[in-house]
C-alpha cells in the first residue's frame, strides 16, 4: 500500500487535506476535505507540477501525460489529472472520495510530487462548448492547491 497526503493552502482561508492510497497496481483512492469555498461544484484536479512558488498559478496545466483533450473523469478521452468536481455544500465544506486508475502514486507516470487544485468555478467537463472547455474545462481560477508528497 502506498498512501500520499496534500494540505490545501489559499489565500482566501480555503483549507484541506486530500490523502491518496493505492493498493499494488490498483486504482487510486482520493478523499478529502476541505471548507472555506463558496456552496456549489468546483473543478478538482491533479496538475503537472508540484510548484507553487507562484501560488497555485506555477502547478502548470492538468497532468496530460497522454497528450489528451479534457474530459471527465469516466471519459475514455481526458486528461489523466481530469477528477471532475467536489460538491461543496451550503457551510462551505465538503467531503468526498473518488477512485480514479489514471492518477498512481508509483511508476513512470506517478503523481507524487505534482499538485492538486481546486478551482472557482465547476469543470464543464469538457462539454460547455467554451474556448477553455477543452483544456482546463473552464473552471475558473485556482482557489486551493497543495502538493502530493509520500505518506508514512
Amino acid at each position: 500500500m502506498v498512501k500520499a497526503v496534500a494540505v490545501l493552502g489559499s489565500s482566501d482561508n480555503v483549507k484541506g487535506t486530500i490523502t491518496f492510497s493505492q493498493e499494488g497496481d490498483g486504482p487510486t483512492n482520493v478523499s478529502g476535505t476541505i471548507s472555506g469555498l463558496k456552496p456549489g461544484l468546483h473543478g478538482f484536479h491533479v496538475h503537472a507540477l508540484g510548484d507553487t512558488t507562484n501560488g497555485c498559478l506555477s502547478t502548470g496545466p492538468h497532468f496530460n501525460p497522454a497528450g489528451k483533450e479534457h474530459g471527465a473523469p469516466e471519459d475514455a478521452i481526458r486528461h489523466a489529472g481530469d477528477l471532475g468536481n467536489v460538491t461543496v455544500g451550503d457551510d462551505g465544506t465538503t467531503s468526498f472520495s473518488i477512485t480514479d486508475s489514471q492518477i498512481p502514486l508509483t511508476g513512470p507516470n506517478s503523481i507524487i510530487g505534482r499538485a492538486v487544485v481546486v478551482h472557482a468555478d465547476p469543470d464543464d467537463l469538457g462539454k460547455g462548448g467554451h474556448e477553455l472547455s477543452k483544456t482546463t474545462g473552464n473552471a475558473g481560477g485556482r482557489v486551493a492547491c497543495g502538493i502530493i508528497g509520500l505518506q508514512g
